[in-house]
């Protein structure tokens, strides 16, 4: 029950109770989310004006069903991102298992920005960084922190980059990207401080790959102009397409260019785990900075990003240097201080929600779910490509399939899709037109689903034809 002298505490059978009625309305979600539609856009602006929706707190509070409710019809408008039709953008699919690593590291609120306070804890996802840069092939120097997402993340590995390669002077710096690069590398460049010049777009060949000659000519032309290379960011597995940049030639090159070599792998990066993943992303393993999402090919929780750096210490070195007074009585411990390796001092626990899934499920089970991923896609791009009302581009490297509608229809033909609500799909721009996409990166994502993309995509191309 909830003491009267304290209201914010329930425990015993009152704390159960609640937590039942919790358990209750997920397992509905949940046990329900195949049969729902994945997209609801009708009546959002009635929601939105609702004024039961958006009423403010009143002094004494309300019954959690009742809440819950509201919760519920808030939800149910847009998509969802954990349905199994969402093959749009890149899908975050999130495992339960995660949401409940969530709740038990939010009841027990430790704060994991210095080990000292919470070594154990820290410990946990220290071992996690730790296999990543196992998977990944990094050295024992490697180090790294789990960040909100990959934007965070590049922030911190274009900070690094440009303290370790121009320490002194980055006003001339030049960051080499693709046509195919996330944009959150050129607003990390920003945001480091680099002009909004400084990022420079490299030239790709037919399979929307990064092109290692035109980039040996951009960086000689701009050592010519007096400009001072900085780094190259390489894709492994672009959001547009899941293309994977040339990653051997491109750590040659930056190799003896002596400029730094990030990899974008926030889609793609946990591919790895697979045998196809491997062959495919060979060269990721040459890396100075590394970015994945688990949120992504990992099946987590939004909010889940992680970076590593090949040499931990320039990471440190990048985000340490600042002290409080505030915290003078912090002892030192053998398990890294997390808020010396990113730019957040207060950060909340989010090893538990990578760690308990891995350590539950085994990571067989992630492996299994990515081979299953990347036979969904080539399944996809088999069905697809011989259908006279499309032009469907190149096999897919990793989980992405691009197609366009041969009549110019193809904005047109998406609409059409996905107002049905039993798949969303989403677009890209590849040599200024607008491309179809389906992305299989959902755990609930199977064949039976796949099948019925594949049917309204070719029962609508040829109705618009």
């Amino acid at each position: 029950m909830i003491a009267r002298d304290r209201p914010l505490e329930p425990t015993g059978t009152h704390l159960r109770t609640m937590m039942g009625e919790v358990t209750e309305y997920l397992v509905g979600l949940v046990d329900g989310i195949r049969d729902a539609p994945v997209s609801d856009f009708d009546g959002v602006p009635e929601l939105l004006a609702d004024p039961e929706l958006r009423r403010p707190p009143g002094d004494t509070g309300r019954p959690l069903a009742e809440l819950l409710s509201i919760v519920d019809r808030a939800a149910a408008k847009g998509l969802d991102a954990g349905h199994p039709g969402h093959l749009a953008y890149i899908p975050g699919s999130g495992l339960v298992s995660a949401a409940i690593a969530d709740l038990v590291a939010a009841v027990l609120n430790r704060y994991t920005g210095l080990a000292h306070v919470a070594p154990g804890l820290v410990a946990l996802e220290a071992d996690v960084i730790r296999w990543q840069a196992d998977l990944f092939g990094l050295p024992d120097t490697a180090a790294g922190v789990l960040t909100s997402g990959a934007s965070i993340a590049t922030l911190s590995a274009i900070v690094t980059a440009r303290d370790t390669v121009l320490p002194d002077d980055f006003r001339a710096a030049t960051v080499y990207v693709s046509s195919q690069t996330h944009q959150c590398v050129a607003k990390a460049a920003r945001l480091a401080g680099l002009p909004v010049r400084a990022v420079r777009t490299v030239a790709v060949d037919g399979a929307l790959r990064m092109d290692p000659d035109a980039l040996r000519a951009a960086i000689a032309a701009d050592r010519a102009a007096g400009l001072r290379p900085l780094a190259v960011v390489a894709n492994a597995g672009s959001t547009g397409t899941g293309a994977v940049d040339p990653l051997p030639a491109l750590a040659d090159i930056a190799a003896e260019e002596r400029i730094w070599l990030h990899v974008d792998a926030a889609y793609g990066g946990f591919f790895q785990l697979t045998e196809r993943g491997r062959s495919r992303l060979r060269g990721i393993e040459r890396a100075d900075s590394l970015v994945v999402d688990p949120h992504k090919s990992l099946f987590l929780p939004f909010g889940t990003g992680s970076l590593l750096v090949r040499d931990g210490e320039l990471l440190r070195r990048a985000h340490s240097g600042v002290e409080g007074h505030v915290l003078q009585d912090i002892r030192d411990s053998s398990v890294p201080d997390f808020a010396a390796y990113g730019p957040e001092l207060t950060r909340d626990c989010r090893g538990l929600r990578m760690w308990l899934p891995l350590h539950l499920h085994g990571v067989d089970a992630f492996r299994s779910a990515l081979d299953e991923k990347l036979d969904l896609a080539a399944y996809a791009h088999a069905e697809l490509r011989d259908d006279p009302h499309l032009h469907v581009l190149g096999a897919p490297e990793l989980s992405v399939v691009a197609f366009q509608h041969r009549g110019g229809q193809t904005a047109e033909l998406l609409h059409r899709v996905n107002a049905e609500a039993r798949v969303f799909l989403s677009s890209t721009t590849i040599d200024d037109r607008y491309t179809g996409r389906i992305c299989v990166l959902n755990h609930r994502t199977d064949r039976a689903r796949v099948d019925m993309a594949v049917e309204a995509v070719r029962r609508h191309a040829a109705a618009l034809s």
